[in-house]
């Protein structure tokens, strides 16, 4: 909700070199926050519990509530009939079974009646959605927005940058806490790699938005992405954090120059009354990424974990349970996994395990390099000056002060 009507608010706000600045404001702010979570998780964590990465956000969002009644000006269609119901009961269900039916692959088998139900129902709903939306008044996404290519190439590039690089992060944080050992906090330090250069590369390339082509910020940025993510699928059974570190400050430059581009385009392709809806489009193509991206991937971890390991324990005690010792090593929990292995075997045991996930991790690196570089071919090739709306029409359509304006998000 926040992400999506935040973007609207900063396209009612600013205009033309202004906008720039304040998208690269916002990147900035949001990759010091990716930069501080973790520390201050690990922190919370190992000093409290984990309870309490939840309780620390109740203070937060009672300020951001204080800070917005008095600060944000409002911002309503008054064209608007109100919220789409049918699109919403559609999209959801069948957002919802395309993860469930990822996520549950593996355990459930990928040609059984209850995936394969789940898929047949999820591509049913999406395109039952997309008949209603053609038939509505007033769309939870208006469709016609995809006749323009750079919206199109907006949407790619949002999913293929979570699917990629973010979707990778929970797997990097499984390599650092469960393969290599370190707390929380010690994991978050390793992950700063990735997200100072965010920090400091985010309001920089938020100025650029207005100066040059926005599909070389992020074709470039999804570029240098893919190659990041290509040296940190290259980790041997002895590899230590800093294997991963120039690969992490290659994607942390990568997503510093493409999240403003990709915050300023949302927005800058559609009408301004459809801004609201542009970004919350975004928002959900970034958010689906992220679900689908980590869903997917960990099948497909486990599964090369589970083909790694069968060979590796046969003649142990362990090969009659390696489907369940592959999820724990996927999942984090080869320490508990290792508990219940017999002493003899147990050294053999786990250096399988640590092999497996190391492969493992090399290979969904892998895909996630594919999905980068298709996100990286997209904005260079269907990213177009041509199809923003132009600053004067803009202008003109921005209201005064106080009088009604952008039409909050609509997903």
């Amino acid at each position: 909700m926040m992400f999506g009507t935040s973007l609207a608010l900063i396209a009612q706000e600013f205009q033309g070199r202004e906008r720039g600045t304040a998208l690269g404001i916002w990147g900035g702010t949001t990759a010091l926050a990716v930069s501080t979570g973790p520390l201050l998780g690990g922190a919370l964590v190992d000093a409290l519990s984990w309870r309490w990465i939840f309780f620390v956000n109740v203070p937060i969002g009672l300020a951001a509530l204080v800070v917005a009644r008095m600060r944000l000006r409002e911002s309503r269609n008054p064209a608007a009939s109100g919220v789409d119901l049918r699109g919403v009961t559609l999209l959801s269900p069948a957002l919802f079974l395309l993860v469930f039916a990822l996520i549950r692959g593996n355990d459930e088998g990928w040609g059984s009646a209850l995936i394969i139900g789940c898929f047949v129902a999820s591509a049913m709903l999406l395109v039952l959605f997309a008949v209603a939306e053609r038939r509505t008044a007033d769309p939870l996404l208006d469709l016609t927005l995809f006749r323009k290519p750079a919206f199109t190439g907006v949407m790619t590039v949002g999913f293929a940058l979570s699917a990629s690089i973010f979707s990778m992060f929970l797997y990097i944080t499984l390599f650092f806490q469960n393969v290599l050992g370190y707390s929380p906090f010690q994991a978050g330090l390793r992950s700063l790699p990735v997200t100072m250069p965010i920090l400091f590369v985010s309001p920089l390339s938020g100025r650029l938005t207005a100066r040059v082509p926005v599909r070389l910020l992020l074709g470039t940025g999804l570029a240098f992405v893919t190659v990041g993510l290509l040296l940190m699928g290259n980790l041997s059974d002895s590899s230590g954090w800093t294997a991963l570190l120039p690969g992490q400050i290659l994607a942390g430059i990568g997503i510093g120059l493409a999240t403003p581009a990709l915050a300023s385009t949302a927005v800058g392709v559609v009408p301004p009354q459809l801004s609201g809806m542009a970004s919350g489009a975004s928002n959900t193509a970034r958010q689906l990424g992220l679900a689908t991206g980590i869903a997917g991937l960990g099948s497909i971890f486990q599964s090369k974990i589970q083909s790694t390991l069968t060979p590796l324990v046969a003649g142990t005690p362990a090969s009659a349970h390696v489907h369940e010792l592959a999820r724990a090593v996927s999942s984090g929990g080869t320490g508990r996994a290792l508990q219940s292995v017999p002493p003899a075997a147990h050294d053999k045991v786990a250096g399988a395990a640590h092999h497996a996930f190391v492969t493992g991790f090399n290979t969904i690196a892998l895909v996630s390099v594919a999905v980068a570089a298709a996100g990286s071919v997209a904005a260079y090739g269907l990213v177009r000056s041509r199809d923003f709306v132009a600053a004067g029409r803009r202008a003109a359509a921005t209201p005064e002060p106080g009088a009604v304006s952008a039409e909050p998000a609509r997903m």
